[in-house]
């Protein structure tokens, strides 16, 4: 069990990313390509990029595959923070790893190659074509999946708020899932050791991801900035194929006034009944309403506690900007 000792000042800090993090999910991905984990909601992705990751060269899946291997750590370094601003900015910062802290993370990989031990010493070549196997990997694995998961990461964060806004600080831990247990002043989270993190004072970056599998992560080093890496809610539906506009005769259904006044209720987050008592019609027409839009692939719901939180997805976004008036 990994257990987060809060002060007062940390429950103020706690923060959730904009957008997923393309670095976590880049190496947790990676993590997952070479197992069974996860088959219901995974093997579609591992299916449709197979071919795609062909065309990368295969020393570059392979040094990919040594640093984020199925079992066991994976370094530090290849998930800064700053990769919250973007893949380039996160790419920009991995590269820039003092010497001394690539050998030192580094050190608890096994199976070292020739390419893995340029790496280690901090080679100029070596660190570029880390640059390029983390672009070439993303582009193939995760890019054609970006939107849907962004859509995740907004359904997640409607939730947080919401929570945040009716029950506090408390209330947004209090409710992050069955892997994590708030018992003031420690978040208990389920973790495959025993590990004590005193945030004291420095607050805790909650990071939702479509790769975290069953349980939450976090680095290695104590003194880094905190981060727990957590499961957002998936369904296989996901990922059985890549982004793509929804069909032709649902985007039909969603012309009427009612589904548009619907859909723009919904982009602020909302629950049914408040999308009913918004757009005056009864409770199941708006469940109705609702479950059309979000089969278009327009919105999304989660369940947060007795209620169902509807929130965009970046299609619907764009679907309202292009039609800017019902």
């Amino acid at each position: 069990m990994l257990r987060l000792h809060f002060n007062g000042e940390d429950a103020s800090r706690i923060r959730f990313p904009r957008q997923p993090d393309p670095l976590w999910e880049t190496v947790l991905s990676i993590n997952l390509l070479g197992t069974t984990r996860g088959r219901a909601v995974y093997d579609p992705w591992r299916a449709q990029i197979r071919t795609r990751l062909r065309r990368l060269p295969r020393h570059q899946l392979r040094l990919l595959r040594w640093l984020a291997p199925p079992v066991g750590d994976f370094p530090d370094f290849l998930t800064p923070a700053r990769a919250a601003f973007g893949l380039e900015e996160g790419i920009e910062e991995v590269l820039a790893t003092p010497r001394a802290r690539l050998r030192r993370e580094l050190a608890v990989l096994t199976g070292m190659s020739s390419g893995a031990r340029a790496l280690m010493d901090g080679g100029s070549q070596a660190l570029s074509e880390l640059g390029e196997a983390l672009r070439g990997y993303h582009r193939a694995a995760l890019i054609p999946y970006w939107s849907r998961m962004q859509a995740l990461v907004d359904s997640e964060r409607a939730v947080r708020a919401r929570a945040m806004l009716d029950h506090g600080c408390d209330g947004v831990l209090a409710t992050l899932g069955p892997t994590m247990r708030w018992r003031p002043p420690v978040l208990e989270v389920d973790y495959h050791l025993e590990r004590d993190i005193v945030l004291a004072g420095r607050g805790l970056v909650l990071v939702p991801s479509a790769f975290c599998w069953r349980r939450p992560v976090t680095l290695i080093d104590p003194t880094l900035p905190p981060v727990l890496v957590y499961p957002l809610p998936r369904t296989p539906a996901w990922w059985i194929t890549p982004d793509s506009p929804p069909h032709t005769q649902t985007l039909g259904n969603l012309l009427g006034p009612t589904r548009a006044a619907c859909l723009r209720v919904i982009e602020g987050g909302c629950t049914t009944v408040e999308l009913a008592r918004r757009t005056g019609v009864t409770p199941p027409t708006a469940s109705q309403h609702a479950t059309t839009l979000r089969e278009a692939g327009l919105t999304t719901s989660t369940r947060l506690r007795n209620t169902i939180l509807h929130t965009l997805t970046p299609l619907g976004k764009a679907l309202l900007r292009m039609n800017s008036s019902p």
